[in-house]
C-alpha cells in the first residue's frame, strides 16, 4: 500500500484537496490510517487540524490517529 514517504505525501495531498469529492478525501484518510506509521500519524494529525475539512473528515482523522497511538506505533 502506501509504504513510501512519497505515497504518504500523495495521500495527504488528496485528503486535503477540497476540489475533489469528500468520498475520495475520506478514502485517503482511511488509507493513511491503515498505514499506521509515525509519518502517517503526523499526516493524520495535520488533517485533523485543517479547519477547511468537514467535521466528519477531521473526526475520522482523529479516530485513525488514536488507533495508531493505541497500537504503539
Amino acid at each position: 500500500m502506501a509504504e513510501h514517504p512519497g505515497e504518504l505525501k500523495k495521500l495527504a495531498v488528496i485528503a486535503n484537496d477540497l476540489e475533489i469529492p469528500s468520498v475520495l478525501r475520506t478514502k485517503a484518510i482511511e488509507l493513511l490510517g491503515n498505514v499506521g506509521t509515525h509519518e502517517a500519524l503526523l499526516a493524520l494529525l495535520e488533517l485533523a487540524g485543517n479547519e477547511k475539512l468537514t467535521a466528519e473528515e477531521r473526526d475520522l482523522a482523529l479516530k485513525h490517529s488514536r488507533e495508531i497511538i493505541m497500537s504503539g506505533h
